[in-house]
């Protein structure tokens, strides 16, 4: 980042974790080659900034970094190089290797490459758009990494996070059988709403019990997993033959040493999702599938909460907590 105009923005000096998080004054981005620079309005959290921050994530940042992968703006400057876009056009941030190895959506502006760029989807709020592109991008790939997939039963843990919310709805649209589970009783009402057909407690002992008793003589298809932790085993043991993880997350911590025999009888195979080792093609054409479905279903992308700018530790406090959907933070307007 360099320019002539200041800006408040989030930094971590390291990889010691978000306590390190320091609300500072930064120079105006400017946009390099094939680049546009936003005014961001809104700006997403995700589980990654905190695996970045506290060096789980495959990322070599310069410090002090500037969290964030997604959000929205204006376009504010354009790189002489670039066409599609002008100052004055709202965009959403796709995928791209904002928040990663360059700068982040945690400040008031950001340079883009315009090729991770795409409009406000039609119909959609700007707080709807800002929290969706990483998600539903993940939940996409999760679902579709194995090739095509017929009508299947889906189980989605930890569905009432950002990837869960993403991953019941798109599912729901495909006409996939949705299973979701949720500790939280409000929260499974939400979810049969977004799209679920049944929502079960994981800290009910009885639960594998009664999810095999509800789909008999079915068995789960494909576990898509954003929790990892002491749950793995269990979800493993759902699926039927032939049966696939998505693996998304790790917010239960490490996998616990499990019986791997349990994999071979029913020729189980487990993935890693990884939507960064997309090509921004096929980034574009899922995020065009994404937004076909939501409005061929009717749903739109679900916020939990909305912080100022001020507040981004208190929004990851929040994010921390287990929310309903997308934690978001708002900017101070353009000046």
């Amino acid at each position: 980042m360099n320019g002539g105009t200041p800006m408040l923005g989030w930094t971590i000096p390291d990889t010691h974790g978000l306590d390190g998080l320091q609300l500072v004054t930064l120079p105006e981005p400017i946009a390099g080659v094939g680049e546009v620079v936003l005014h961001l309005h809104l700006a997403a959290l995700n589980p990654a900034d905190r695996y970045l921050a506290e060096g789980l994530y495959p990322a070599k940042p310069r410090f002090p970094h500037v969290l964030g992968r997604d959000g929205v703006g204006t376009v504010v400057a354009v790189e002489e190089s670039v066409t599609g876009w002008k100052p004055g056009d709202r965009a959403i941030v796709l995928r791209g290797d904002t928040g990663v190895n360059r700068p982040g959506t945690l400040a008031e502006r950001v340079a883009v490459d315009a090729g991770a760029l795409a409009p406000v989807p039609s119909g959609w709020s700007e707080a709807e758009a800002a929290g969706a592109p990483l998600v539903a991008l993940t939940a996409h790939q999760a679902i579709h990494q194995w090739g095509p997939l017929a009508p299947s039963v889906i189980l989605v843990s930890g569905a009432s996070g950002g990837v869960g919310v993403a991953t019941v709805q798109l599912a729901s649209a495909l006409d996939h059988t949705v299973v979701a589970l949720s500790r939280s009783a409000a929260k499974a009402e939400r979810l049969l709403d977004l799209g679920a057909t049944r929502v079960f407690d994981p800290q009910r002992e009885s639960w594998p019990r009664e999810l095999k008793s509800f789909l008999s003589p079915r068995r789960v298809d494909l576990v898509v997993d954003t929790i990892g932790g002491a749950l793995f085993p269990a979800l493993v043991d759902t699926l039927g033959f032939g049966g696939r993880v998505s693996a998304v997350g790790m917010l239960a911590g490490p996998v616990p040493a499990f019986n791997t025999a349990s994999l071979f009888f029913r020729r189980i195979r487990i993935g890693g999702v990884a939507v960064g080792t997309d090509s921004r093609a096929a980034q574009a054409r899922a995020w065009g599938d994404v937004v076909r479905l939501l409005a061929q279903s009717g749903r739109r992308p679900v916020v939990d909460s909305t912080f100022p700018l001020e507040e981004v530790p208190e929004a990851f406090a929040r994010l921390a907590e287990g929310p309903m959907g997308k934690v978001l933070v708002r900017m101070p307007a353009a000046g």
